[in-house]
């Protein structure tokens, strides 16, 4: 009887153990760039691969390839402002439809990559218009931006593949500023809000409050989504930590490297807790820091110095954008992390290729197991 005791406890733990390993098993499957995914709706309706290619495109935003955190990071747009929400979802819809009717790359299209310019441009259209929420009349420049941003993409690649550079958010910033160029404050239609000067804010004081710069932080990688609200931005971090644990530490040190560069140049109060001073940072930061490198203590070096190059570049350009009435946008970071890209000597060995850019985990298990498998050919050379 007590062998049969032991052995029913036995078979239990066994049994805890299988469940165990397979909610394990189930979580990791919805971590990554979620690649059998792809396998599973290949044969599909076209309305849920659609669906599938439009929420990598949300989540390429923030340097990440994951559907179920573009649904996570939809919902926070969505708890943050319906508007803005409808504004990113139908951005991001056209955009990659117009890819697919103009017969972009199949693999491009489905792997989001003509979706997240067009989400940013819809979603800092309605970020701009001073015609408030639920204007419908914004729906027309939404969708022809989004579409925009497509050909530009396009052509944008052709060029830059021969550095192996990527197209990146170049298309969204070139039409966003070509949008309020053409539009302006006192358009009847489409009217706007012009940037504001620093200069012409209130005098800005030598006092902060320390919680409010602390709380800047995870508003940085909200404004990423031109979203100001906290609870609604660490749900975006939520959904970057779901993809990749290393690329959310990264946005978070980005985030707080732009801060600290802000108080260093004595920005105004509102940049740093609003988090619009990190929001380069952190981009810069994710960029460096795993995705195009693989991960180690001398490229998360050059990801600090990223974030901080970001930052500083972010400031000035605000400045120089704002005499004019423009926002600085994502040039900062842009600029920052193209430059980083084209550095050479001993940093360009561990840059990843532009084909071969997973997950930053994945990236540096591929570079161990390259680094393991070249190691025994020379062994096996030697001792030849």
């Amino acid at each position: 009887m007590w062998m049969d005791t032991k052995t029913e406890a036995m078979e239990a733990s066994r049994s805890r153990a299988t469940l165990s390993r397979r909610v394990l098993d189930g979580l990791l499957l919805c971590t990554g760039d979620m690649e059998h995914l792809d396998e599973h709706i290949k044969d599909r309706w076209f309305v849920l691969q659609l669906a599938v290619w439009g929420l990598r495109g949300v989540t390429r935003v923030i340097l990440a390839n994951n559907p179920l955190s573009g649904a996570v990071i939809l919902a926070a747009l969505f708890w943050a402002s319906p508007w803005q929400g409808l504004l990113g979802t139908l951005g991001v819809l056209a955009s990659t439809l117009t890819a697919v009717l103009i017969g972009q790359d199949s693999a491009e299209v489905s792997g989001g990559l003509h979706g997240f310019n067009g989400m940013l441009v819809s979603l800092l259209m309605g970020v701009f218009s001073s015609a408030g929420d639920w204007y419908w009349w914004l729906l027309l420049p939404v969708c022809l931006g989004s579409a925009t941003c497509v050909f530009l993409f396009s052509g944008l690649t052709s060029v830059l593949d021969r550095w192996d550079l990527p197209a990146a958010v170049f298309p969204f910033n070139i039409t966003i500023v070509l949008y309020l160029l053409c539009t302006g404050p006192n358009n009847p239609y489409f009217p706007h809000h012009l940037a504001t000067l620093p200069g012409t804010l209130e005098l800005n004081g030598t006092e902060f409050i320390a919680v409010e710069v602390l709380r800047g932080i995870p508003l940085g990688v909200g404004q990423i989504f031109a979203c100001g609200a906290l609870g609604p931005s660490l749900l975006i971090l939520g959904a970057v930590l779901l993809y990749s644990p290393l690329l959310a530490v990264h946005a978070v040190l980005g985030s707080a490297v732009g801060t600290l560069a802000g108080l260093s140049m004595a920005v105004h109060q509102d940049s740093l807790y609003s988090g619009l001073s990190g929001f380069n940072g952190a981009l810069g930061c994710m960029a460096v820091g795993g995705l195009f490198f693989t991960f180690n203590w001398r490229t998360h070096l050059l990801a600090l110095a990223s974030a901080f190059l970001s930052a500083y570049a972010d400031i000035a350009l605000r400045n120089l954008l704002g005499t004019v009435g423009l926002p600085a946008c994502s040039w900062a970071a842009t600029l920052t992390a193209t430059l980083m890209l084209l550095l050479s000597g001993s940093l360009a060995a561990h840059r990843i290729p532009m084909g071969q850019v997973r997950a930053p985990e994945h990236n540096l298990r591929s570079r161990s197991q390259w680094q393991a498998g070249h190691t025994a050919e020379r062994r096996e050379s030697t001792d030849v």
